[in-house]
């Protein structure tokens, strides 16, 4: 975030079914290689380093994902919702060995340019499947139902998560598909006020009797635009050591638990089907510099 993606003819690109436009652009400052729709900077791959994870929310999600296990490397039953240019399921197959993981995407002509242009690594047990994130979850093999260590949903329309993927009745389906230990990490993208963040909380906390909050200190205060990490669980989420692994950066993090959580989401409403709304959009000029 935070500068001006120069649009290099030489840059591969794809019409996605949506109409919009995906490019692979180096990275100005973090070496690699960055997914960018629709102007909106939506994954980073360092194809080197498969650990190097460069956006802020997504080193919070690789926090919480060392955690999970017998161990650091034990390999984990993963769903991703949302492919991007596959960093977290990169991320996971370099520290995991063994982990067999599932992708969901809506656009295939994505799927193609990150396949082409940012190879995953061989060996890797990476399922891709193409279609909508809730229809495809239906469609999982049956033995997966109750059986996964960890859910990530990071979908986004151009800059917006879709209604349906925000509401009651889609959190049901994926604490279905949980194990008992099982975690969900969510992005959420909202502005100053949160009123989009706290819904997602009040709603995703109506099905999940443990959730955290991890972010940069002034998005969690409501002062600007960003992501938020959204961790659930059925069971205690494992966050005792995460006060001391956030301060260590990237900085400023905040993380929120138990009533400090309950305050943050007081007097939201559940999201339903019925009522649910998109994520909001990101000013026009947050990704200028």
């Amino acid at each position: 975030m935070g500068r001006v993606r120069g649009r290099d003819a030489e840059n591969p690109r794809a019409r996605l079914d949506h109409g919009g436009i995906a490019e692979i652009a180096p990275s100005e400052f973090a070496g690699g290689f960055e997914l960018i729709v629709d102007g909106t900077p939506q994954s980073h791959v360092d194809p080197e380093d498969a650990t190097h994870l460069h956006f802020e929310y997504i080193v919070r999600m690789g926090a919480v994902i060392d955690q999970l296990g017998a161990s650091a490397s034990a390999p984990l039953s993963v769903v991703h919702l949302g492919a991007g240019a596959l960093t977290i399921p990169r991320y996971i197959a370099a520290t995991r060995p063994g982990s067999r993981q599932q992708v969901i995407e809506l656009e295939a002509p994505l799927v193609e340019l990150v396949r082409e242009h940012l190879p995953l690594p061989r060996g890797a047990a990476i399922r891709i499947r193409i279609g909508d994130a809730r229809e495809g979850l239906r469609r999982l093999p049956p033995a997966m139902t109750g059986n996964c260590d960890l859910v990530v949903s990071d979908v986004f329309s151009g800059a917006q998560t879709p209604a349906h993927l925000t509401s009651v009745e889609f959190y049901r389906e994926i604490a279905t598909l949980l194990s008992p230990t099982g975690v969900l990490l969510v992005n959420v993208a909202d502005g100053p006020g949160l009123a989009f963040a706290r819904r997602q909380v009040a709603t995703s906390a109506s099905v999940f009797p443990d959730v955290a909050l991890l972010a940069d200190a002034q998005v969690l205060k409501g002062r600007r635009f960003g992501n938020l990490v959204l961790a659930a669980s059925a069971t205690d989420l494992p966050t005792d050591w995460l006060p001391r692994l956030l301060a260590a950066g990237p900085h400023p993090a905040k993380i929120a638990q138990g009533a400090e959580v309950a305050a943050f989401a007081r007097g939201a409403a559940l999201v339903t089907d019925a009522d649910a709304v998109a994520s909001p959009k990101p000013d026009s000029g947050l990704f200028l510099r």
